[in-house]
């Protein structure tokens, strides 16, 4: 065991304004199963890479460990090559035979390793980097959203497989995946970071009560500085009072005034002199009350604008499927989303969850694709692609007439350029969409910013904003919550239970589900 000790790190990106870090001091040791928590845009992602030497700052990482991250970059040129090709550029001194017994701890046989990586599936590709990135030996990992795009089978894998493993710290936003895998806690407050031994559930159940504590302490205080102003004020009034009897009085009609004058002079400096140090209480009082509040996270609530359609039943499929070519992607399918309801599609990667979701779009009328957060040709054509992508369908899918669906694709690549031109192309009102993404906590500085900059979860952000900002009957949200910190998917949560809006939705995030769904529709 050895430690990881960083002492007075700050850092910014060149060009920025604003310190991403500043004078941040902990340790941590390397054999710990850490998590990696905070909102988007906090620095997670970057302290990795300052700890992999990749940035230039100011103060010191002082660390005996050698860093591998995750995932590894793969290159076009790789993926048409089997991995057991390209392993040695994956991590330097990788053996093959260490590889292949790490994949079965993850449930894979070696054969995975000789064939195509641009044909493995999202899990398979991340076992594979996984089974890559623990073949070696004391080195302390650095693993970012392993999670993301893959189903539960392959979810309920890594759990288990990071679960008996150390010496990582894991970036996630999935609060099953760290309860299960984690022993402490690297928390980026909003001004502070802390480390905290525990899992996710640990560490949130002590922030409530430490929050809560310091809401009531806050309370004392504006009590007490309440009550100090009034002093002030009656403090203030008698030195002025005292102060202006010093001056412009009679001498035929009080002579005995001017005997008086060093006595009142003497009281008055007194008095300001306690009304000084009343204010300076006051003051005290206020730095130690925002001090105490500074790192309380206080979500502000999101609001839904759900429209009623006239009909109850809105999506009916009886015996559908959907085919390309030759390769049958599902069949059989029988389901109705009612009115009110909650639907979640659930399956593993493959099985045509978004194949279902684009073949609804495709028979909408009224939709206004959403998808990658930009507006691509006209509605008939966007219809058309959908209905030459799905060449073979089965059975009968119907979805209600004059039907309004806000949707948001799972994919972020198309989101360019700035928020104002974003807007205008998706016909929103900007003051209030940049309104929703502030409730977000996506900071006013990122407003002046290309998207192309942003982080994936700030990217996120934008879609889920555009989408709350629409009226709709039907909301249709494929996978909206990877990247997404764990503090904006309960402000998710919360929304969705408050307005009830109709959805159909694909999501892995288990606690999520579980909260959200009225009825789960098995793929």
């Amino acid at each position: 065991m050895s430690q990881i000790s960083v002492s007075n790190m700050t850092f910014c990106y060149e060009g920025s304004f604003d310190n991403i870090f500043e004078k941040v001091s902990f340790q941590i040791d390397t054999d710990w199963k850490l998590g990696f928590i905070g909102r988007n845009g906090k620095g997670k992602t970057t302290f990795l890479n300052l700890l992999l030497g990749k940035y230039e700052f100011e103060g010191h990482i002082s660390a005996s460990a050698v860093f591998d991250y995750f995932p590894y970059q793969v290159t076009e040129e790789q993926k048409t090559q089997c991995a057991v090709e390209f392993l040695e550029q994956l991590k330097q001194g990788c053996e093959q035979w260490r590889v292949i017994c790490e994949l079965e701890k993850l449930n894979l046989d070696a054969e995975i390793l000789y064939r195509p990586f641009g044909t493995l599936s999202h899990g398979e590709r991340t076992k594979v980097m996984l089974a890559v990135l623990f073949s070696g030996e004391n080195d302390f990992l650095l693993i970012d959203e392993p999670t993301n795009h893959l189903d539960r089978e392959s979810r309920e894998t890594v759990k288990a497989y990071l679960g008996k493993k150390k010496g990582f710290i894991l970036v996630s936003h999935d609060r099953d995946l760290l309860d299960a895998c984690i022993d402490h806690v690297l928390v980026l407050n909003r001004s502070s970071i802390e480390v905290q031994s525990g899992n996710f559930s640990t560490w949130w159940e002590n922030k409530n009560r430490m929050d809560a504590f310091h809401l009531a302490e806050n309370e004392k205080h504006r009590k007490e500085i309440g009550r100090l102003k009034q002093a002030a004020e009656r403090t203030r009034d008698w030195a002025d009072k005292n102060e202006s009897s010093k001056i412009g009085f009679d001498p035929i009609k009080d002579p005995g005034h001017g005997g008086r004058r060093a006595y009142i002079g003497a009281k008055t400096k007194k008095m300001q002199s306690r009304r000084m140090q009343v204010e300076k209480r006051i003051a005290d009082e206020i730095e130690q009350k925002e001090g105490l509040l500074q790192d309380i996270e206080d979500p502000v609530d999101l609001k839904l604008m759900p429209m009623q359609h006239h009909k109850e039943v809105l999506i009916n499929a009886r015996d559908y499927g959907i085919a390309y070519g030759d390769n049958e992607i599902f069949r059989g399918l029988a389901f109705e989303l009612r009115r009110g309801e909650r639907v979640f599609l659930h399956g593993e990667n493959g099985c045509g969850k978004s194949s279902l979701i684009k073949a609804v779009l495709g028979r909408n009328e009224e939709w206004h694709t959403m998808a990658a957060g930009t507006v691509k040709g006209t509605e008939t054509e966007n219809r058309q692609g959908i209905r030459e992508m799905c060449l073979q369908e089965t059975g009968t899918l119907v979805c209600a007439s004059g039907l309004i669906i806000s949707y948001i694709n799972q994919d972020t690549s198309g989101l360019r350029g700035n928020l104002k031109d974003f807007c205008r192309d998706n016909g929103l009102d900007e003051s209030l969409f940049c309104a929703i993404l502030r409730q977000l906590d996506l900071e006013r500085v990122q407003f002046a910013k290309h998207m192309e900059e942003y982080s994936e979860g700030q990217k996120k952000k934008v879609l889920i904003a555009a989408s709350l900002l629409k009226p709709a009957h039907l909301y249709i949200w494929d996978e909206p919550l990877n990247y997404i910190d764990v503090f904006s998917r309960m402000q998710i949560e919360k929304l969705i239970l408050t307005f009830q809006p109709t959805m159909l939705i694909v999501e892995h995030d288990v606690r999520f589900r579980e909260k959200i769904a009225t009825r789960v529709v098995e793929m």
